[in-house]
């Protein structure tokens, strides 16, 4: 049933979103480990962009700034106050700064492609660019733990103060689990998972008004204003969502990189 479903909509002309949205055809090198593909063109592209924006914006900063200059303000004091000074204080605050501020405008940036015309898909609904975020901040809060507290940091994650030792039985694969393999995969999987549910709804949305309304009989092709609609709203929708998961992501490294410099694990 499901199959004869699918062979018939694919031979009227509806496309029907599905998993290879997200495994393009190759562009260049084809079956090598350098294979380059929609989605990573995507991601160049984008990456180009909000260089040349962040460039542009502040290469005549002003006292009394223009619009691009304000914007790009208002992001860096959001990162700076809501996130770095927030979470881990003005003097931690200001050496992650930096890094959070990648994070939040690289992630940003690449969630909002999924509603860029012409890119049409998000730079993180692929899981490599995830995964390297996700490294990047796990690296991180490893190094600066260690760096604070030496081997100690380990030994603190592990074997909490305070507890019988008996519980180490239960409490230290617990830990170990939530400290060198949950955060991080977490961190990969929210943003991930986020913006691949964003792009297929945006698909199914759009594809359905293309076919109602061209492929359509009669009144049926009235419905497909309420799909374009619909795709209208899950557009300002997936734009919120691109702010909530860079918001999201850029605070939890904050909080991992907090939790390593703590006194007491």
């Amino acid at each position: 049933m499901a199959g004869t479903l699918m062979a018939e909509t694919a031979d009227s002309g509806f496309h029907v979103p599905g998993i290879g949205e997200f495994f393009p055809p190759a562009i260049f090198f084809e079956g090598t480990p350098f294979e380059f593909n929609r989605i990573m063109l995507v991601r160049v592209v984008v990456t180009i962009l909000l260089l040349l924006w962040l460039w542009l914006a502040t290469r005549h900063a002003k006292l009394v700034p223009t619009r691009a200059q304000s914007v790009v303000e208002l992001m860096l004091d959001f990162v700076r106050v809501q996130i770095a000074e927030s979470v881990l204080g003005k003097v931690e605050g200001r050496r992650f700064l930096p890094m959070l501020t990648t994070l939040f405008f690289l992630i940003l940036a690449m969630n909002l492609a999924g509603v860029v015309p012409f890119l049409n898909i998000a730079g993180t609904s692929v899981v490599g660019l995830p995964v390297v975020l996700a490294i990047w901040v796990y690296i991180t809060y490893l190094v600066v733990g260690l760096k604070r507290h030496g081997v100690g940091y380990l030994k603190a994650s592990l074997f909490p103060s305070g507890v019988p030792p008996v519980m180490y039985l239960l409490i230290t694969p617990i830990e170990f689990l939530q400290v060198f393999i949950l955060r991080p995969l977490t961190l990969a999987l929210r943003l991930l998972a986020n913006m691949m549910a964003g792009h297929l709804m945006l698909v199914l949305c759009f594809a359905a008004t293309q076919f109602l309304l061209f492929e359509g009989g009669g009144l049926i092709k009235l419905t497909g204003a309420l799909t374009f609609v619909g795709g209208l709203g899950i557009t300002l929708f997936e734009i919120f969502v691109g702010f909530l998961q860079a918001f999201i992501f850029t605070l939890l490294a904050a909080v991992y990189i907090q939790m390593s410099l703590e006194e007491e694990h």
